[in-house]
């Protein structure tokens, strides 16, 4: 791992910054597991690298995983392993990343992702040390500083019943959260000219010759909801488009999108509504349940009837229940006015 390459990346001079990195050195040296949060693209797994760098176990395995990559069968299997023949296709042992980060440090980010079932291996890990492989009964003993990291309120998860607070309660021993980039425009330009610089090298270009002042004030004055990540996409996007004729980067392309023949978002304008829709039909809990089914059942009745112009045959047929069974409800429910 160039330890040189991730220094270069956190680049920054805002306070806000400066104390995140100063917080970084202070609990890198301790063998404790350590939580990170913030937005997307403000540099998690980068302070994830430092931690392990700065730390007594630098010359160790430092194993890496994006809890949201993968699906939930297989999340369980990649971080503790499974013996040969644990599950159809289980040809031979599988070592998973708890195994292969021993003495060394495990980055896991989308720790909020996880199932109940992953979280209480983990809290079993971070406490005693061990484990077992998914179909096996052998306990497995590890040495894992464990570095976490999520873009979520997981102690609002955890008041909802969606995150385990005992593992919440052993993770946060301390909790690293990192400013969004709208939260240090001083360091807006300073990371813009590096992605700009980078670029440039990577087209070819001899130099780099710089933004306008129409380009400076676009950079400073979007808000970046991504972050780092959708700065240094912008930044590179605009100096490969920009012309090679030594003059200033004038253009910046915030939305790669853009365009008169977009086409137009009914698709998702429909899906969304649908989903509005269906979220305001759903019931609100405590409820009656007979008097919430029985209400169900008029109400389809009567728009059966109406669509069938009060036709009872008819309706029946809309329902899928015989006509029998149609007059039986209407007899129930005191609708014969109707028809």
């Amino acid at each position: 791992m160039n330890t040189r390459l991730h220094s270069e990346r956190l680049l920054g001079e805002a306070p806000s910054f400066l104390e995140v990195l100063d917080h970084v050195s202070q609990v890198a040296p301790l063998n404790k597991p350590i939580l990170i949060v913030g937005e997307r693209g403000t540099g998690k797994e980068l302070i994830a690298a430092r931690l392990h760098y700065l730390s007594g176990r630098w010359d160790q395995e430092y194993v890496k995983m994006n809890c949201a990559a993968i699906s939930e069968s297989l999340l369980e299997t990649e971080l503790f392993g499974h013996e040969a023949g644990a599950f159809t296709g289980a040809t031979k042992m599988h070592q998973g990343r708890f195994e292969r980060a021993d003495k060394g440090s495990l980055f896991l980010d989308e720790l909020a992702t996880t199932s109940a079932l992953v979280q209480e291996k983990l809290l079993r890990i971070i406490e005693y040390g061990e484990y077992e492989r998914v179909g096996g009964s052998k306990t497995l003993n590890v040495d894992v500083r464990l570095i976490a990291a999520t873009n979520e309120d997981l102690p609002s998860l955890a008041n909802v019943g969606r995150f385990r607070e005992d593992l919440l309660d052993r993770l946060a021993f301390d909790v690293i959260t990192l400013p969004p980039l709208r939260a240090r425009p001083e360091d807006i330009m300073l990371l813009a000219e590096q992605f700009a610089v980078t670029m440039t090298s990577d087209l070819g270009m001899e130099f780099f010759p710089g933004f306008s002042a129409r380009a400076i004030e676009t950079l400073v004055g979007h808000q970046w909801p991504g972050n780092i990540r959708e700065l240094k996409n912008v930044v590179e996007r605009s100096v490969y488009r920009a012309s090679d004729d030594g003059k200033p980067v004038d253009v910046i392309t915030l939305d790669p999108f853009d365009s008169i023949f977009r086409p137009t978002g009914s698709s998702v304008k429909t899906n969304a509504a649908s989903s509005n829709s269906a979220d305001s039909n759903r019931p609100s809990f405590p409820l009656d349940f007979k008097q919430t089914v029985q209400d169900y059942e008029i109400d389809l009745i009567q728009k059966a009837l109406s669509a069938s112009q009060f036709n009872q045959k008819k309706t029946a047929e809309t329902l899928g229940v015989t006509y029998h069974q149609l007059r039986g409800y209407m007899k129930k429910y005191e609708l014969f006015e109707n028809g």
